[in-house]
């Protein structure tokens, strides 16, 4: 039984169809990207996951349960985080205020505290400091961190690279791998493909919310991906 499943998922937002009958699989302990241009319903399929977009019951399914409905906070406490586009943290709280946010729902697990400040060294010297003080690339461990907080099956990255320097980036990454070493299952949304690629053993491409290409990263060829990705 896959972790994560979506069943001809469709999302809206008001009157305009921004899903169309989206259906992936993700299995326990994989590390899995969703690519696609600007606009090609990315980040709407985390937060439909996510619970933010209504979906339908059994459009999405985790650990073999339909959670189509659920809210946010259910979600989060049945083990679904998500780290989203813009790391979005509370800019009148400290970081650690940030961090501690994240295991307010009291899942029990291996993160806490002295574990996120050992994956992310950084954070544990700016704890005091406001969020807002930090560099893009602290804010983007912040964010991890907190979603860590909730100890998660599933661990939904949107847009991890989005504004920050490559080495940074490459940073960023290499802590996502170890999180993923450890058995968390990683959905991850990335306009960047080769990074993308390079993170994960397989891919779901969309194109103006449809699903276009599904395949194992290692071997396909690049420029069907490329192809795929621009609609062409």
């Amino acid at each position: 039984m896959s972790l994560l499943q979506t069943q001809k998922l469709s999302a809206f937002y008001g009157d305009f169809q921004a899903l169309f009958d989206i259906d992936v699989s993700v299995e326990q302990g994989e590390t899995v990207a969703v690519i696609g241009a600007n606009g090609a319903g990315k980040t709407t399929f985390l937060r439909a996951v996510a619970g933010a977009l209504p979906a339908a019951p059994g459009a999405v399914v985790y650990d073999g349960q339909p959670i189509g409905d659920k809210t946010p906070h259910e979600i989060v406490r049945l083990g679904i985080a998500m780290v989203p586009e813009g790391r979005r943290l509370f800019p009148s709280l400290s970081v650690e205020e940030n961090l501690l946010l994240g295991g307010h729902c009291g899942r029990s697990g291996p993160w806490n505290l002295d574990r996120v400040y050992e994956l992310f060294p950084r954070l544990k010297e700016l704890r005091r400091l406001p969020a807002p003080a930090l560099s893009g690339g602290q804010q983007q461990m912040a964010a991890i961190g907190r979603a860590l907080m909730s100890n998660p099956r599933l661990l939904l990255c949107d847009e991890l690279s989005l504004g920050l320097a490559p080495v940074v980036i490459r940073d960023i990454y290499q802590c996502l791998g170890a999180i993923a070493a450890e058995g968390t299952t990683v959905v991850l949304v990335e306009q960047d493909i080769n990074r993308a690629l390079d993170a994960s053993a397989r891919f779901y491409c969309f194109q103006e919310g449809r699903l276009a290409l599904t395949a194992p990263t290692q071997g396909f060829d690049r420029s069907a991906i490329t192809a795929a990705y621009f609609g062409m």
